[in-house]
């Protein structure tokens, strides 16, 4: 647990994290601002709705709750999404049939990835309510040309990559030792020797550090600092296709139908496809839940979730969904797990038996 987490648990007693948990479920539920005399009619906490309401009052001083000026009722912050998300949502597993209706409609496609992909977009977005995505590598995919590495200062270079159909990507490095000129421009030939003409995936694939422990020994400390750079940079020049399932679910919600304003920036976020991609690449792996302020600017009022799925084993594309923070976040996340588990299944190939 970390210490933020431990902070969090010392802040709230037993009561206080009830009753926000409470309102975070009725929020998602109805969305809807909780009030302290509903909160005592719907939850049976052995308390009065005047006690509620100064707990409510607490939270919200504490950063846990905000009070829309229209309304006597509370709402979750961002701050309490966060908590709700790593404390005290329910991850449990998919009931039998749910899972099975995942399975049969996965296998209608399984033979090919990008249906797969594509068909695992539309499911997600059918069983979510939510606007669904899911980003995969093109089958003809770039090819590294050379890639370059510039001195900045004594402890900063930056990395060039330019593929073979021209895109040029550049990332800002720092080293944790100062390096020479001369071992700076060895690593460029050499890593442009090794992998030049080789698609993404298969550098991707590649134990770079390893190569440069057995061929390059002198190189191997400066190769461990540059590496993980090197990858992610690379994982920004794949070519890949983004598949999009659902966008008119939002005019389904509340906080959508009743603000144009709002439905429009969400819109606009959605038809920026470069931009979405690249959010989506970067995004770390596993089961990643962003919410509000820990997004990028133009994201500020939304939650974002994403999943990864392995096609033999290895890491290839990430699927998701992406909506307002008052969003089912235990539920959506045990269905997006178990589809990105069952394609990575799919698409698993076992080595023949001897």
């Amino acid at each position: 647990m970390s210490a933020n987490r431990k902070e969090t648990n010392m802040d709230l007693n037993e009561r206080k994290l009830q009753i926000l948990q409470a309102i975070i479920a009725d929020f998602i539920s109805t969305g809807e601002p909780v009030g302290s005399r509903s909160l005592s009619k719907s939850h049976d906490m052995g308390i009065s709705p005047a006690t509620i309401r100064n707990e409510m009052s607490d939270l919200e001083e504490m950063g846990y709750l905000t009070h829309p000026h229209t309304s006597a009722g509370r709402v979750p912050s961002d701050k309490a999404y966060r908590l709700y998300v790593d404390e005290l949502m329910d991850t449990s597993d998919l009931p039998g049939e749910r899972k099975e209706e995942i399975k049969v409609k996965l296998s209608e496609t399984r033979t090919e990835l990008d249906s797969t992909i594509e068909h695992a977009a539309e499911l997600l977005s059918e069983m979510t309510n939510l606007t669904s995505f899911a980003i995969t590598p093109r089958v003809d995919e770039n090819k590294l040309k050379y890639i370059q590495f510039l001195p900045v200062d004594e402890r900063t270079v930056v990395l060039m990559l330019v593929s073979e159909k021209g895109k040029v990507l550049n990332k800002a490095i720092r080293l944790s030792d100062s390096y020479t000129e001369e071992n700076l421009e060895l690593m460029s030939k050499v890593m442009t020797h090794n992998y030049k003409g080789k698609t993404i995936s298969a550098i991707m694939a590649a134990n770079i550090i390893e190569d440069f422990q057995n061929d390059m020994g002198s190189l191997a400390g400066l190769a461990k600092d540059v590496v993980p750079s090197f990858m992610k940079t690379l994982e920004k020049m794949l070519d890949v296709d983004l598949y999009m399932n659902g966008y008119s679910n939002i005019f389904e919600l509340p906080e959508y139908s009743d603000d144009m304003e709002k439905s429009k920036n969400f819109l606009q976020l959605l038809e920026n496809k470069d931009h979405l991609k690249d959010l989506i690449i970067n995004r770390d792996n596993g089961l990643v839940i962003t919410i509000g302020d820990e997004n990028s600017e133009d994201m500020q009022d939304i939650a974002l979730i994403t999943a990864d799925y392995k096609v033999n084993g290895k890491l290839v594309g990430k699927l998701g969904v992406i909506g307002p923070k008052r969003m089912k976040y235990g539920e959506i996340s045990s269905v997006l797990k178990y589809i990105s588990d069952n394609i990575s299944e799919t698409f698993e190939i076992k080595e023949p038996e001897e």
